[in-house]
């Protein structure tokens, strides 16, 4: 129904009745926020100091004497922003006079009468313009920030280290490409005959659901283009702090290099990899083929019919030119209605170490839940938002999106362990615990924030503040 304002008056609108009572609303709620959920976001970052670290990957050459805002307030209120929902810089202009915002920040009070608490879209735009190392634009007026590309290198790597309470013995590496739709006319943006539409093709890496790279790329480029030098760049970091764990690289055909499987093991890295089908691989696996046939036949024998049983063997396989040397290939073969399904994978396990069910099931199947983790990276956390002109400025946006994946998936990971949320995706924890109603008020000796008594999420929301706060700070 659309509201219509009452005789007494031009403030207070009336939404019909509900009984024999109006129902009435006006703007006369007091301080009020929707965001008193970012207090665990800043406990989480007081925890942890994510955005502390990011901040020191930019270099500030702006005037001290001049500065209204800090380079450390910057960061926090674009990631927080991120976190909170206000994926643009426009959203800003409204933020930077949010109190719950102001609070979160660390910044009450305006330090100039013309100024805010928080910065507007003009002055985060300028971070976000950032060269990255380029110092002769640094002479140019209005530039004064650059991003450290080298301190960008290791920055997300460092941050699972630091999440990561106990080494681990092992872990496992996925890697991935996704589609970043163009917005317009930009920066090495080339139509991917793949994904049926102009595009970026950012480079992701996890461990689980921790993130370790993000690398945009143009959409012409190799799928396994950066790879290499990813992995040549992440198991070294790794190994410093941890030098006895077990890793695996796991990834789909695209990624079936030799370079890549060469390097792994030369690193003493295993890898399970996907590999697309050709006649000479389907020609070693016709034996398990014809098994596959005969095992769906008797199926369809039975009332009511069965599905075939999946069928594996080990092939030792090498390429006529490609690669290096001769390795293990397992076999995946099904029968259906529809015929005959081969699916390969090229792995450095040994056949007496993994058998061929095991690895296909074990090792590389549980893959598919980077699918998760690159839905959450994009969706919920905006890392597709990349419409600006220039190339390092949507690198740099796809970068502020990956800081506050981390900052929300730490809440996750240490803040929701032992409760309901500890597997929700993202979206739901902000939709559940950050956009929460609150009332705040302000006093000489106190900040009081009265978050909604109805709230439905309450029990988690205090299990993820004590849990934090019980929790030791990393060394």
């Amino acid at each position: 129904m659309t509201p219509t304002t009452t005789e007494c008056t031009s403030k207070t609108y009336d939404f019909g009745k509900l009984g024999s009572r109006p129902i009435l609303a006006d703007f006369n709620g007091g301080t009020l926020t929707s965001d008193a959920g970012l207090l665990l976001i800043k406990q989480v970052d007081e925890q942890f100091h994510i955005t502390q670290h990011f901040t020191e990957c930019f270099i500030d050459q702006r005037n001290p004497n001049r500065i209204q805002h800090h380079l450390c307030d910057l960061v926090a209120q674009r990631v927080y922003g991120i976190i909170q929902g206000y994926e643009d810089l426009n959203d800003h202009d409204v933020l930077r006079h949010e109190p719950m915002f102001n609070i979160a920040v660390g910044q009450l009070e305006k330090s100039h009468p013309r100024c805010a608490p928080l910065a507007g879209k003009s002055t985060l735009n300028r971070l976000e313009q950032a060269p990255h190392g380029d110092a002769e634009s640094l002479n140019r007026r209005y530039v004064r920030f650059a991003l450290n590309p080298d301190a960008m290198k290791t920055f997300f790597v460092e941050r699972f280290v630091q999440l990561t309470p106990t080494k681990p013995e092992h872990i496992v590496i996925d890697i991935d490409v996704t589609d970043d739709m163009a917005h317009g006319q930009q920066e090495q943006v080339f139509f991917n005959p793949y994904y049926h539409h102009e595009c970026f093709a950012p480079l992701l890496i996890f461990c689980g659901t921790h993130l370790l790279a993000a690398q945009l790329r143009p959409s012409n480029v190799d799928p396994a283009a950066g790879a290499l030098e990813q992995l040549q760049c992440i198991i070294p970091c790794l190994r410093c702090h941890w030098p006895e764990v077990e890793i695996t690289v796991r990834a789909d055909s695209a990624y079936a290099r030799n370079d890549i499987m060469d390097w792994c093991e030369g690193e003493n890295v295993d890898y399970v990899i996907a590999m697309a089908a050709n006649d000479r691989l389907v020609r070693m696996s016709k034996d398990i083929e014809a098994k596959a046939k005969a095992e769906f036949e008797r199926c369809q024998t039975v009332e009511p019919p069965l599905e075939g049983t999946p069928w594996y063997r080990s092939l030792n396989y090498q390429t006529l030119h490609s690669w290096s040397k001769r390795r293990r290939v397992v076999a995946k073969v099904t029968y259906d209605e529809k015929g005959v399904h081969h699916r390969f994978v090229v792995t450095s396990f040994p056949a007496s170490e993994v058998i061929p069910s095991k690895l296909y099931e074990d090792e590389y199947c549980p893959r598919a839940n980077m699918e998760n983790r690159i839905k959450e990276h994009q969706l919920e956390l905006f890392s597709d938002r990349t419409s600006a002109h220039w190339f390092e400025s949507n690198q740099l946006r796809l970068w502020w999106s990956s800081v506050g994946y981390v900052l929300l998936n730490a809440l996750r990971e240490h803040g929701l362990a032992d409760t309901p949320l500890k597997a929700a995706q993202l979206g739901t924890i902000r939709l559940k615990l950050l956009k929460v109603a609150a009332q705040i008020r302000f006093s000489v000796r106190r900040i009081y924030v009265g978050i909604n008594s109805h709230c439905p999420w309450q029990q988690w929301f205090e299990h993820a503040i004590l849990r934090l706060k019980r929790w030791p700070a990393p060394t």
